[in-house]
């Protein structure tokens, strides 16, 4: 470090501990999906001690939803960086999500895991799948281009919020094709089409 160089915050160096955890959970979750995220493991490869671990993410469930948030934190900035230029409300909302897709599908097995560890949650991790939820919200209404949206809308965003994690999970499993996510998704996009 270079003599004039601060040294890191107390808040820098524990955001930076959370970041190394998060990445060395998704590159377990990458290789052997829910399974192979051992939490023990997860420590060794983030070189941080495993009580140390279980402070930031008290278990392997709430490590999951984060690494989940994680990803849709880095989707919703990438989003706002390059909107999507569909025609109406509906059309960009759909591509995001098939985009997201797309995304999932080049990691399956860290996919199943963060989903897996969604569709487990229990009321322990309930604030951290309350982010998860607003994340995937704050996604459809940028892509819809809508800030403030009216009280009906934002009960269409949910219902399409809904839709695409259904869609998620029958994919995963095997009971859905992405054509099937497809065209889901977009007939729950309708519902964001403004009335005439």
């Amino acid at each position: 470090m270079p003599a004039h160089a601060k040294p890191p915050t107390a808040a820098e160096r524990q955001a930076e501990r959370r970041r190394r955890i998060l990445r060395a959970g998704t590159q377990l979750a990458c290789r052997g999906g829910y399974e192979a995220v051992q939490m023990r493991e997860v420590a060794e490869s983030s070189q941080v001690a495993l009580g140390t671990l279980y402070r930031y993410f008290p278990s392997k469930v709430h490590l999951l939803v984060a690494m989940m948030q994680d990803q849709l934190e880095r989707m919703h900035g990438t989003l706002q960086r390059q909107p999507p230029a569909g025609e109406g409300p509906a059309e960009r909302v759909a591509q995001t999500l098939m985009g997201a897709f797309r995304a999932l599908q080049r990691e399956p097995r860290l996919a199943e895991a963060m989903v897996r560890a969604l569709t487990f949650a229990d009321r322990s991790v309930s604030q951290e799948v309350d982010q998860v939820t607003r994340l995937t919200v704050a996604i459809i209404l940028d892509a819809m281009g809508e800030p403030e949206p009216a009280p009906a809308q934002l009960s269409a965003v949910r219902v399409v919020a809904h839709t695409w994690h259904s869609a998620l999970i029958a994919w995963l499993s095997g009971r859905a094709s992405i054509a099937q996510v497809r065209t889901d998704v977009a007939t729950a996009c309708r519902l964001l089409e403004p009335e005439d």
